[in-house]
């Protein structure tokens, strides 16, 4: 168990980063989601934007996620009662009707709204942190990860960086799941990772990975937590959201979750330029 402070933010990294440099960076000062870095919905073509598009706001320098009672499913066909708010920085799909598109997270999933395809940042390695916190209730899920952008299938490897779910956190401690899920990329392997760590995820923490051609390490608040040997030999596209699993009690005091964003960095490592 990784020992840090208890009930206070983690104060922000410096940009500059010995080794790499920084080609993507999010602060969110604008009132709107800046389109030119993300593509706001999740997973569209197995639903549609308009069921897909994200309830959020931006004030202060920070991006907050959430899901409101009025939201509806996201993609009832396919994942039924799952709300979600999520951006994400590329797009891809098939023709309509096809099984062909990013994170087929079903095997029944086909395009219901085919997507023209769209690469605003999806490097190949480097390193990638954010600055987070996350108020949920037990029915939520708060997490950023990278997935393959999937042009062809096997490309579909997903490195998860933050993973939280209210029922692993404590007011002193909180389970943090991270790792790789190979999906249908045949040469990874499942190593997922469900670790606890003594921090308040309600209070800002940095999630970050170092993703190299051998091996991808993770950390959090600075420190080294593990390194796999194997990594995606292709290029990903992030991905940032926060979902309710299943509907609120009508009657519900729980107030509505929130994915609070100070920022996500990207490097690219300097000698790889």
């Amino acid at each position: 168990m990784m020992t840090n402070q208890q009930h206070r933010d983690f104060p922000p990294n410096p940009a500059e980063r010995d080794g790499y440099r920084l080609v993507f960076d999010e602060n969110f000062t604008s009132p709107e989601i800046n389109t030119s870095r993300w593509f706001p919905y999740y997973l569209p073509q197995w639903s549609s934007k308009e069921k897909s598009k994200p309830s959020y706001k931006i004030a202060n320098g920070h991006l907050t996620l959430t899901i409101t009672p009025e939201q509806a499913p996201w993609c009832p066909e396919f994942n039924g009662q799952v709300k979600c708010s999520s951006i994400q920085t590329g797009v891809y799909s098939g023709s309509l009707g096809s099984p062909n598109g990013q994170h087929r997270f079903n095997s029944a999933c086909r395009v219901r709204e085919e997507q023209k395809m769209l690469k605003l940042y999806t490097p190949q390695y480097g390193y990638f942190e954010i600055r987070a916190k996350a108020k949920i209730g037990s029915n939520h899920v708060a997490a950023f990860w990278l997935i393959g952008f999937e042009d062809t299938p096997e490309k579909s490897g997903e490195i998860c960086i933050m993973e939280l779910k209210e029922k692993n956190v404590s007011n002193n401690s909180c389970i943090n799941g991270y790792g790789i899920h190979p999906f249908r990329d045949d040469d990874l392997t499942d190593q997922f990772f469900e670790d606890r760590f003594e921090i308040a995820a309600d209070h800002f923490n940095i999630y970050a990975v170092e993703w190299k051609p051998e091996e991808v390490r993770f950390f959090l608040n600075n420190q080294l937590v593990r390194s796999i040997s194997q990594s995606p030999a292709y290029d990903m596209q992030l991905m940032l959201n926060i979902y309710e699993l299943h509907p609120s009690p009508t009657d519900s005091k729980q107030s509505p979750p929130e994915l609070v964003v100070d920022y996500i960095r990207g490097y690219q490592e300097r000698a790889s330029e």
